[in-house]
This record gives structure tokens, sequence and C-alpha cells, in this order.
């Protein structure tokens, strides 16, 4: 954005200020008959200037996350809630089918002490655990950083490489593929199994599939969210006992049946 841009910007946030101190005047000038509507300033996508956020349209991110400025999201993959990415001195980008868990943050450095450019890289199919911090790094394909990991400037970790949960990787430390990191500081602690690493790869398929879930719930309408409360109280589940003592046979409405892929395996087997 030119001058002549964040002039005009400036102006049409002035005016905005304004008419909104004019409402809170007259509000007081109309003393306790005044009616005031209350508004969230949150907005889940934010530009900053002439930074734009770019979420491809099968992916999901959650009402209460904040997705602001240069930030590039993938197909499938999914922004959960509480979550903030902050693209506003550098940029980031966020493959396919990754999942970034609740309350995690992701952010950029505009450099470092050694003048490098540092956006935040992460690659498809990663699991970034909740509480996460990721600032200025990189996570290469179906990587998998644990809850409450913090990962300092210039990290890289490697395809199939793990950081345990709680663990703090220091500036511009390498995670090689395979190998599990822990601790604080981040040290080796062991190669990943076979299973282990076939994990990471059903984890971030696990969380598209709930995000689909999630996103559908999210776009309900609010009348259809009262019929379904209503649902839920008349066929609420009763003890099988009591329920057979009554003579009654219960079935569930269709619309309270979960998709077949977030059911537990224990109810599949039923």
């Amino acid at each position: 954005m030119g001058t002549l841009g964040k002039a005009v910007y400036t102006v049409g946030f002035w005016i905005r200020e304004t008419g909104q101190a004019l409402d809170r005047l007259g509000c007081r000038l109309q003393g306790t008959h005044a009616f005031q509507e209350q508004l969230s300033r949150h907005r889940t996508l934010m530009n900053l200037f002439d930074k734009v956020p770019v979420v491809d349209k099968g992916a999901f991110v959650a009402p209460s996350a904040s997705i602001i400025g240069d930030v590039q999201v993938g197909r499938a993959s999914s922004i959960w809630y509480g979550c903030v990415l902050r693209g506003d001195v550098n940029r980031v980008s966020i493959g396919s089918g990754t999942n970034i868990q609740d309350n995690s943050l992701v952010h950029v450095a505009k450099s470092n002490l050694a003048g490098k450019v540092l956006p935040t890289i992460i690659g498809d199919n990663v699991t970034v655990g909740h509480s996460a911090v990721l600032h200025g790094c990189t996570v290469e394909d179906e990587a998998f950083i644990g809850m409450g990991a913090t990962l300092l400037d210039g990290v890289v970790v490697e395809k199939h490489g793990m950081v345990a949960a709680g663990a703090l990787v220091r500036q511009n430390t390498r995670i090689p593929a395979g190998e599990v990191w822990g601790g604080n500081p981040a040290k080796f602690l062991r190669k990943l199994t076979d299973e282990e690493m076939a994990f990471i790869a059903e984890s971030a398929a696990n969380y598209s599939n709930l995000a689909q879930v999630h996103a559908a719930e999210n776009a309900k309408p609010f009348d259809e969210i009262e019929f379904e409360k209503m649902l839920r109280k008349k066929f609420a589940n009763r003890d099988e006992e009591y329920d057979s003592m009554l003579g009654v046979v219960r079935e569930t409405p269709p619309e309270l049946i979960l998709p077949d892929n977030i059911l537990p395996a224990a109810s599949k087997e039923k």
C-alpha cells in the first residue's frame, strides 16, 4: 500500500472512530433510556493494510481463531479455537491437511541478528498440538509438534520429526527426520518407530475429518440449533434398565447421529 492508500485508510479510520464517539455521546445524553448494542470487534480473518489472509475454501477456521495479515492456509487444513496466526512483519504459510490445535500461536520474525528473513513455513499433514508456539521457524511435511512446545527463530523440523510436549527448541536448531526431541532446552531423545510415523499421518487425517464436523456445526443457523436442542431434550438417553421397565424403545433421530469417520472404534463394533 502506497502513501496515498495509507492516507485514505487513515481518514476512513478517523471517520469511523468519530461516528463511534458521537454514538457514545448520544447514549450519555439519553441517560438510562439509551439502548446500546454491544458488538464484538473480533474478526476471524483480518487484513493488515495490503496484507490479506488467503484461506482455501476447503479449510476450517474456528470462529474464535484469528488469522491476520500475510497468511496462507491450504486445502483441508484446520485452525482451531483460540489460535492466532499473525503474518504482520513476514509471511505464514500452512500446507494441506495440517491442523493447528486450540490456543496455538504462529508468528514470524522480520529478521534475526544475522539479517536472515524468517517467515513461518508449515508443510502438509503436520500436527501442531494445543497451546504450541511457533515463531519464525520451518516445519516440514508430516512432522509432529507436541502440546505446549515452543519453536524459536530459525528452527527446522524435518519430515517425520517429532517435538515432545512442553519442549523448548532453541534458535537455529535442526531436528533431523525420524527423531524425537524433548526437554528444555530440547535434545535428541530417540528414533521414531514405524508405528509412530504412521500415527502422525493418521492424526492429521483424523483432524481433517473432525474439522468437517465442526465446520458443519458452526455453519448452522440459529433456528436449526434450537431445533436440535429440543430434539436432544426429547430423546435424551436413559438407562437401558429404566427403559425396559417402562417398555420404551428409543430411536436416535438422524439429526443427532455423528458421521462414521469420527465415531470411536468401540462404537463402530457394536
